[in-house]
């Protein structure tokens, strides 16, 4: 008997103290698992007072450029690359762990990203995020984790494991003559892109999430026609798949600030095209709380910028158009600048800026004096691994540290 009871005491100590991780996941996922090697999560909702948002995206073309083969080569590599971003003055950290429906970690709702080894659900045998919020924090850097929401291909790219949320579950999936996307009129998938949310929120020691531009893929009125005459709405269909996106918005925010994380968006520079053929109403995300914590448009063009006489593209015109936008007190308005325009220019029929060696440094004292100073430059290869403009790279490099670090 006094084994038996014995027994029973030590059965019920372990419900006690495991019951918290017991949480089942969304549509038949196994529950939440914790690695053992990553940090427990930490409320970083808000940079320092102290502390500018001087940040660098890191995309998936870097990642191709990293070695996976194993957790000591990865990690040689990205100090390398984390150093240069400190070394810029930049204090936050964009990186993409999540580009086509597949994770740069060990996830209940994504397969392993095929970045990692080649093939789309094969583990490199590490944890990538672990050692990227490590390496990040360690150098005083800021790291957010950046999400594709809904993209699961581009073309026919990666091909798909049997774990794909796509071929686990079709009826969530939508085609475009651009690739293969979550369809933004399901609930369940709102769910589950919040859920997967929570998931990194939880797992890592985040200090954001960040949603880039790939919202609705096309404005095609056939993408998403039965859901829309099944929705018996009486909202427009440009407005009911604005409510859509809105929804998804909404919910990954309140996740991600159930974990003191903050949330924040890039979309495409010029606002009305945002409204119009993302269907992302980003004037309603700066007005009206619970959207966002802060929202970086993405400005990719110079100061100079014209096309057939018009400079409403120009960066200064673009940025002084969401500056003019109502924006509620805790939202902050960010700017994206195009580093990748490096030497290559940005299409204008003025030539030239780009190929000054201090195009970025200006473009940033042009933001200061409209009272902007949350700034993303995209993205890391073209100013740290630019074989094109090797020279060009190092001079806007330096131009932007003196900037930023004061020097």
């Amino acid at each position: 008997m006094r084994r038996r009871g014995f027994f029973w005491a030590v059965f019920l100590l372990i419900i006690y103290f495991t019951a918290p991780f017991w949480g089942w996941r969304h549509s038949g996922f196994a529950p939440i698992t914790v690695p053992d090697t990553t940090p427990a999560p930490s409320p970083t909702a808000e940079p320092a007072a102290s502390q500018p948002y001087h940040a660098v995206w890191v995309s998936y073309l870097e990642w191709q450029q990293v070695d996976f083969s194993s957790a000591q080569a990865f990690s040689a590599d990205i100090a390398a690359m984390f150093d240069n971003i400190a070394d810029l003055g930049a204090t936050v950290v964009l990186a993409q762990v999540r580009p086509f429906g597949d994770a740069l970690y060990p996830s209940d709702y994504y397969p392993f990203s095929h970045l990692c080894t080649g093939t789309q659900g094969q583990g490199p045998g590490f944890d990538p995020l672990a050692l990227l919020v490590q390496a990040a924090h360690a150098r005083g850097l800021q790291l957010e984790a950046w999400i594709n929401p809904y993209r699961l291909q581009s073309g026919s790219m990666p091909l798909l494991c049997a774990q794909s949320p796509a071929l686990l579950h079709p009826e969530w999936t939508k085609t475009t003559s651009t690739g293969l996307y979550l369809n933004p009129a399901s609930a369940e998938v709102r769910a589950f892109i919040s859920d997967a949310v929570a998931e990194l929120c939880h797992n890592y020691d985040l200090d954001g999430i960040h949603f880039d531009d790939y919202f609705y893929p096309t404005t095609d009125p056939a993408f998403d026609a039965d859901d829309y005459a099944a929705a018996g709405t009486a909202l427009s269909l440009d407005d009911w798949r604005r409510q859509n996106v809105n929804a998804l918005m909404a919910l990954c925010y309140r996740t991600a600030h159930q974990y003191g994380v903050r949330f924040g968006a890039a979309p495409i520079g010029d606002p009305d095209r945002s409204y119009a053929d993302q269907y992302s109403d980003a004037a309603l995300w700066l007005v009206q709380g619970g959207y966002v914590d802060y929202l970086m448009p993405q400005l990719y063009w110079g100061q100079n910028y014209t096309k057939n006489g018009s400079t409403a593209q120009s960066l200064c015109q673009l940025a002084a158009r969401w500056t003019a936008l109502p924006r509620a007190e805790d939202v902050t308005l960010a700017v994206g600048l195009g580093a990748y325009r490096i030497g290559d220019g940005d299409g204008s029929d003025t030539p030239g800026e780009w190929s000054t060696g201090h195009s970025l440094a200006d473009q940033l004292a042009a933001l200061n004096t409209l009272g902007i100073d949350y700034i993303g430059l995209y993205r890391y290869d073209s100013l740290f691994n630019n074989t094109a403009y090797p020279t060009l790279a190092a001079a806007e490099q330096d131009s932007v540290a003196q900037i930023w670090r004061g020097d």
